[in-house]
């Protein structure tokens, strides 16, 4: 190239060789809708309709939403956390009011799983607003203290709260969310609420070996063996549900490889009340029902309609196995007071199934 053809490809921005797809992609950049604010459109806020009104936005997923401050209402307001303001002292308390969810649980929420089209998608791509969202959900995530979670495990080994002295109130309890995950029984996934509705269930939630030996605590025949024979005396009405979180896909990777030992430790009989949950659990989910620390075992006792009527965390402390073994007993005692066999989901209401009827979750 002369030294005249050099300069003119140098004014018009024209580029040779290996330089080109530098260029293009420059270009790309400059036009791009990510980085700056779009036009008012059908799918933009502010776009107006032919009778002269705003169009409401379409969204097809709800944006990202990190937690950053405790509810100042919650129970466990002023329990640590992995997040917000670093607690240097704290004692727990027992339960005070019902923790859970405001709505009942249904099967395929908290899936994990995108069901949104490339159209869809696109459009919340190009959105401005929930671009903005999701940066903010991301620097909330990544600002918060890696090593908070083992920091607090020195409170008291972590125990978040202590359960309450007897169940909560029906009509007062909040609900166990629906989680979504494989068993030991399947490769399939399934969802827990057609598990957990129509059955009285002690459900431990818990990630690492920390963790599970905590709900050992509670749960195991070797620790509480007044438990177990609840549960076999209940002819099914009463069971044990166990719900291994992990968030990271190479540690769950691991799990899965070695799930014929989960099996042999398990029993052939639970193989289907063993979850593996990876995806699913949002901080709204662990502020409501309060898995505050990812490190510590926790542990649920729901009735037959998923509301959450007792709760314990850590390892077991003082007359806390003898209350689940209490608690077991009167779920079992409103079972059979309501004729409940079953439980079907009928879609956010739990209803109890006519005798006779199967016991799948299957809709009427």
């Amino acid at each position: 190239m002369t030294t005249t053809a050099a300069m003119l490809a140098a004014r018009t921005g024209l580029r040779t060789g290996a330089r080109v797809s530098t260029c293009l992609v420059c270009q790309w950049r400059t036009f791009s809708t990510t980085g700056y604010q779009r036009l008012p459109t059908d799918h933009t806020p502010g776009a107006a309709a032919p009778d002269g009104k705003p169009k409401p936005r379409q969204t097809f997923a709800p944006a990202p939403v990190a937690a950053t401050e405790p509810a100042p209402d919650s129970p466990l307001a002023h329990a640590p956390r992995s997040y917000g303001k670093k607690v240097k002292d704290f004692t727990p308390t027992p339960l005070s009011r019902p923790i859970g969810m405001n709505t009942p649980p249904a099967a395929g929420q908290n899936t994990g799983i995108d069901h949104r089209t490339f159209k869809q998608r696109r459009d919340d791509f190009v959105d401005y607003e929930r671009h903005l969202a999701k940066r903010e959900y991301l620097k909330n995530k990544v600002s918060r203290p890696y090593f908070r979670d083992w920091v607090n495990l020195s409170f008291h080994k972590g125990k978040t709260f202590l359960a309450p002295p007897r169940l909560f109130k029906a009509d007062l309890s909040l609900y166990f969310p629906n989680l979504f995950g494989r068993t030991l029984a399947s490769r399939q996934k399934a969802d827990t609420t057609p598990l957990l509705a129509g059955h009285a269930s002690v459900v431990t939630v818990f990630s690492g070996m920390w963790a599970e030996n905590q709900i050992k605590t509670f749960v195991s025949p070797e620790q509480n063996p007044a438990l177990h024979q609840v549960l076999k005396e209940s002819g099914g009405r009463a069971q044990l549900v166990q719900i291994n979180v992990e968030e990271d896909w190479m540690k769950m990777m691991l799990i899965k490889l070695f799930s014929w030992s989960l099996r042999n430790k398990v029993g052939k009989e639970n193989w289907h009340r063993y979850f593996l949950v990876r995806k699913g659990i949002t901080d709204e989910i662990r502020e409501s029902v309060g898995l505050l620390n990812s490190k510590v075992g926790y542990t649920y006792l729901m009735d037959h309609r998923c509301r959450i009527r007792w709760a314990g965390s850590g390892s077991a402390e003082g007359d806390e196995r003898e209350g689940l073994v209490k608690g077991v007993r009167r779920l079992l005692e409103e079972i059979k007071a309501e004729g409940v066999t079953g439980g079907v989901a009928e879609g956010h209401v739990l209803k109890p199934l006519a005798a006779g009827k199967p016991t799948t979750g299957d809709k009427k």
